[in-house]
This record gives C-alpha cells, structure tokens and sequence, in this order.
C-alpha cells in the first residue's frame, strides 16, 4: 500500500521541541524528494523544509536555525526536529514525497505551540 504515515505532533509551550516522523510504504523511498509543509488556519500550505536523495537540505527562512529535516532510508522515514518553537509554527504539518512531479501526501499531524 502507498502511503505515508505522520506521528509525533501535539501541544508544547513557546520554546519548546517536538520530533516528527514520517513512515512510508509502497515507494522507492531512496528515489523521492522528501518534503515537510505546512498549513495554518486561513493560510496557504507552504513548504518547511525537503531533503533529496544526496540529503541536500532546503528550509523556509522561518524556519532557519530551529528546524533540522533528516532522512533514513534504511527505514523508509523521514523527521523534522523542531526546536525553538514559537506560537506562529502551529499548524498542521504534512509530510510529502514527490519524484518526477509525482506527489504522495500523509494525512497530517498537528503542532499545536502556546505561547
């Protein structure tokens, strides 16, 4: 089956860190370009942060210097690791896969940071 498969969101106090994980199945993991987005209430979904398959990494600016993406492809997942996180970063957080415009989407976790 084709999927992927978010955990790790919740609730956490301004300053806080929490870990996303991203399990996929049903994918040549190793081929895809994975990405983490976003969407807020009333907000588009934006990008945060995406990791090829040579791990080059790519982040929104506002999310530069707290924000670590990271893959294992032994384990067909991928993870963000959030630290220093503001009121602003609450959102629902999406992991995507997308090879040659392909795009695979989870279902989404949501991060909820107060302030």
């Amino acid at each position: 089956q084709v999927q992927l498969v978010e955990s790790g969101g919740g609730l956490v106090q301004s300053g806080g860190s929490l870990r996303l994980s991203c399990a996929a199945s049903g994918i040549v993991f190793g081929l895809y370009v994975m990405g983490w987005y976003r969407q807020a209430p009333g907000k588009q979904r934006e990008l945060v942060a995406s990791i090829n398959s040579i791990t080059a990494t790519n982040y929104a600016d506002s999310v530069k210097g707290r924000f670590t993406i990271s893959r294992d492809d032994y384990k067909n997942a991928v993870y963000l690791q959030m630290n220093s996180l503001k009121p602003e970063d609450t959102a629902t957080y999406y992991c995507n896969a997308e090879y040659r415009g392909y795009n695979l989407w989870g279902q989404g976790t949501q991060v909820t940071v107060s302030s």
